[in-house]
């Protein structure tokens, strides 16, 4: 097996349980609560990335391979914490999940992690922005969604991934996504 197949093979499997999660809401992210109700009134940018444009190459695996900057606005006044995920719903691959964010915060740097600040297992099983890889996602998107939520997350660093999604699927109360194509 080809170490691409074989990392789509890994990839596919991890997501397991993450894929119930990403695919139920379609192009919305992840479903909070019981509900379905959440405001996409949070305005998720970046100046590095454009919407609907394809994903630079220093943020994926033909390039350097690490996280882009990402700026946002419009949170709700009674946000008490943040999470961020990156995933590839065409390939049911999360490729980045992080919480405990300060609700004060505005902006990720590229390659960091700001503190506070947790980071979850992604769909390869590791706690660490896992840069997509255009040639496996041809076609397919990649979104950063910023994740408003209304308490702390209870998990600590590298938690599973499926543990991290439906903490962050309970605690949502708006969101808001940038989505660049995997072309």
């Amino acid at each position: 097996m080809s170490p691409a197949r074989a990392r789509t093979a890994r990839l596919s499997a991890a997501a397991g349980g993450a894929v119930v999660l990403l695919t139920a809401a379609g192009c919305g992210g992840l479903i909070p609560g019981t509900n379905g109700e959440v405001s996409s009134d949070i305005n998720v940018s970046s100046t590095m990335i454009k919407e609907g444009e394809p994903l630079p190459d220093t943020y994926t695996c033909d390039g350097e391979g690490v996280s882009p900057p990402l700026q946002w606005s419009g949170l709700p006044e009674n946000v008490k914490s943040l999470a961020v995920v990156v995933d590839d719903p065409g390939n049911a691959t999360v490729h980045w999940v992080l919480y405990g964010l300060d609700p004060q915060l505005a902006e990720i740097r590229q390659n960091s992690v700001p503190q506070p600040g947790r980071t979850g297992r992604n769909s390869e099983g590791t706690a660490e922005y896992a840069p997509p890889c255009p040639r496996e996602s041809h076609g397919h998107d990649v979104r950063f969604t910023v994740y408003a939520l209304d308490g702390e997350i209870g998990l600590s660093d590298d938690a599973p991934l499926q543990d991290s999604l439906e903490a962050i699927a309970q605690r949502t109360i708006a969101r808001g996504t940038l989505t660049a194509t995997g072309e």
